[in-house]
């Protein structure tokens, strides 16, 4: 039983992990397509993706903004940080 609540706490944090990471490749679409990130739908994923993509503003290769890049790489590993420390924790039951 026990394990069960740990193997879902686990897959909840995974996806969402996996959904603002497709957040912030929608961020990074919709900033390519003229007007499309004033929107609605773009100022919604805006005041979600921004304030995290704000850590890493100091990434920059001349006028190209390498902070989503820097922040899709940190939750992938996240993410593969999740499933180690989740089979630790499964294996200790």
């Amino acid at each position: 039983m026990l394990g069960t609540i740990i193997d879902l706490i686990f897959f909840v944090l995974n996806r969402l992990i996996s959904l603002y990471m497709i957040m912030i490749a929608i961020y990074c679409l919709l900033n390519w397509l003229p007007n499309a990130a004033y929107s609605k739908f773009g100022q919604f994923i805006s005041r979600f993706v921004t304030p995290f993509l704000r850590l890493f503003s100091f990434a920059r290769i001349g006028m190209v903004d390498v902070s989503p890049i820097i922040a899709l790489i940190l939750l992938q590993v996240l993410q593969s940080i999740l499933v180690k420390i989740e089979l630790l924790v499964l294996n200790l039951l």
